[in-house]
């Protein structure tokens, strides 16, 4: 099966004036199947969030080419193949949740007179997605943390991007909150079969969200191990504590690089 997103011998130097270099990523080559569910697993340094902000079109790299959807990423962006989602929900907090869902559909001119009924449908089609129907006239700061984390996903899908590109977006949650939303993010995958690239440095988190999870080492960054993650799906809670799962668990903590010295 052809490639949606094909990463080849990306590399990543920083270059600071007056110091030395910094290589961020090296050498990394991988290929992510359309409507996947892909973890980029890793320690802090490990060049996980400068991997995905390549892919974004938010870094460019040093060296090496990667396609997204057969187009570069820049020409991605601009034709909307994907959306971001942020380890922080960054919404505005005098927009209220349906305003901010609406956000980047003004953006791309969709609110105007003969358009307002389309972008008012797909409004309340997201709201259903996330399951914040009741909650639409709220403000941020009447939200609990994985709530705006919710209005965050339905925003990043308003615009029905292809890929939705995700940087730790549960790491500041609660673990009770956290695996709510990680059910939640399944079953929205499950209902739109986008390709999502999920960044985590949660090795549980890892298996039990994603088809594959590719596992990066630090300093300088680079790909240590692809793992095939052979759960059934649909995923349940009560797979956590299943030999399988843990065995998945254990071969990746296995496949980490050790740092250099």
């Amino acid at each position: 099966m052809q490639s949606e997103i094909l990463l080849n011998h990306i590399s990543m130097t920083y270059q600071q004036e007056g110091k030395n270099s910094i290589t961020a990523l090296e050498d990394i080559s991988m290929g992510i199947e359309k409507g996947t569910f892909v973890s980029l697993l890793g320690p802090s340094g490990c060049g996980k969030s400068t991997l995905l902000g390549i892919m974004a079109d938010l870094l460019q790299p040093s060296s090496g080419e990667i396609s997204i959807a057969g187009e570069s990423p820049r020409t991605a962006r601009l034709n909307k193949k994907y959306g971001i989602v942020f380890q922080n929900a960054v919404l505005y907090d005098w927009r209220t949740v349906e305003q901010n869902i609406g956000l980047p559909l003004e953006v791309m001119k969709v609110k105007d007179k003969n358009n307002k009924k389309e972008w008012l449908d797909r409004i309340e089609e997201m709201l259903e997605l996330v399951n914040l129907k009741d909650f639409a006239k709220y403000y941020p700061h009447q939200l609990s943390g994985g709530m705006q984390q919710r209005v965050s996903i339905a925003r990043a899908l308003a615009i029905n991007p292809e890929i939705l590109l995700m940087d730790e977006p549960f790491s500041a949650l609660d673990e009770f909150s956290k695996e709510r939303l990680q059910d939640d993010l399944l079953r929205i995958w499950t209902k739109t079969s986008k390709t999502i690239i999920f960044v985590t440095h949660s090795i549980a988190e890892a298996v039990y969200l994603s088809d594959q999870v590719y596992v990066m080492s630090p300093h300088p960054g680079r790909l240590s191990a692809v793992v095939d993650i052979d759960l059934p799906r649909q995923r349940t809670q009560d797979m956590r504590e299943s030999k399988q799962f843990y065995s998945l668990v254990s071969k990746i903590r296995h496949s980490f690089e050790l740092e250099e010295a």
